[in-house]
């Protein structure tokens, strides 16, 4: 079986498909499937909890859908009133200058500080804001909540939704 073997099997997250996952625990294939557990060291916030809190004043709101190819090359999308979109962000093999980009903008959105809750979504049974609420705890960033209902659930409360365009310094 092989020591890889036994590491993919530890990064993935427990009652996972080992294959969806690459060797540092991101998922990287099947995005939209079901997420049942926040990453370790997050805490999974429900819709309802994260309807109360202000957009970028009691926590940061960090949209990481990605971009739907039916927009005829203008990235656009609707998402909860004041939060950031920085799409692609959330892939498992994340391109670099990507995560630098989502980095350096949740650095800049919080003004360096680390300690500033971060509310990370992008639809509902979407690994990508599983991806992305670790990658951002990875980074020293704390609380982070991952709400993984995403927009959809924030629809589903009744809540209105707003056009946003990715954020500015978006690699290409």
């Amino acid at each position: 079986m092989g020591i890889a073997w036994m590491m993919l099997s530890i990064a993935a997250p427990a009652g996972a498909d080992a294959s969806a996952f690459d060797s540092a625990g991101y998922r990287i294939a099947h995005y939209r499937a079901p997420t049942r557990r926040a990453p370790n060291g997050v805490t999974r916030i429900a819709p309802q909890a994260a309807a109360v809190l202000r957009p970028g004043v009691d926590a940061l709101f960090i949209d990481v859908t990605p971009v739907d190819p039916g927009t005829g090359g203008k990235p656009e999308r609707m998402t909860i009133p004041g939060a950031h979109w920085f799409p692609e962000s959330g892939r498992g093999g994340i391109d670099p200058a990507v995560e630098r980009w989502l980095l350096d903008g949740v650095t800049r959105l919080t003004t360096g500080r680390a300690d500033m809750p971060v509310v990370v979504f992008c639809l509902a049974d979407c690994w990508m804001s599983w991806n992305a609420a670790r990658r951002l705890q990875r980074a020293g960033y704390r609380p982070i909540w991952w709400l993984a209902e995403g927009s959809d659930g924030w629809r589903d409360l009744g809540l209105r939704l707003e056009p946003v365009s990715p954020e500015r310094n978006r690699p290409e």
